[in-house]
């Protein structure tokens, strides 16, 4: 578990990530501090009036923890092809949600919990992921979650029955700036 503290930490530090992409500015520097140095996955998500704007991460990230949230908040400011780049007026009213992740686990269909699990799907070149958050926000069962991963990974919606298709789970430690000490498992 992060302390409280150290959430705010990884918030203020993504914050600023996307305050200063948007802006074309240089990207803020690792911090000190041991949160920073540890490693794992993460995802930053963006949100404006409760709507998505922005979501990408990476399942072991890329070096420290402190690297991996500088570079998915800026990926997600920016980079993300779903949406337009944030521009810098926009940075204040953004929502801004932190996923720490465990590692991944094989795993079959059944063995999916809607609400404590994150689902990964590959099949061939294609893979796709919802985070644990997902289902508990959109009210999915297993079946609908496993089909909107299906659709999410550009595979057919009932591709998860599929014996080729890899399915892995993972948990999220979720926090964001609004609801500080919020907790998603």
């Amino acid at each position: 578990m992060t302390s409280e503290a150290d959430r705010n930490s990884i918030l203020d530090l993504a914050r600023r990530t996307i305050a200063a992409v948007a802006s074309g500015e240089e990207l803020p520097a690792v911090p000190d501090g041991e949160v920073f140095r540890r490693e794992g996955g993460a995802f930053v998500t963006i949100k404006m009036n409760g709507a998505l704007r922005g979501c990408i991460g990476h399942f072991i990230g890329i070096g420290s923890l402190g690297k991996t949230i500088i570079e998915m908040a800026a990926s997600a400011a920016v980079r993300d092809p779903r949406f337009s780049p944030v521009e810098p007026e926009e940075v204040n009213g953004l929502e801004i949600d932190i996923s720490l992740l465990s590692p991944m686990i094989p795993a079959e269909a059944k063995d999916v919990i809607p609400g404590k699990h994150g689902v990964y799907m590959k099949y061939g070149f294609r893979s796709g992921t919802l985070l644990p958050q997902v289902a508990t926000e959109e009210g999915w069962d297993r079946e609908t979650f496993l089909t909107h991963t299906c659709l999410k990974a550009g595979l057919p919606p009932d591709c998860w029955k599929n014996d080729e298709v890899q399915i892995f789970t993972y948990t999220a430690e979720v926090f964001c700036e609004e609801e500080k000490g919020a907790d998603s498992k």
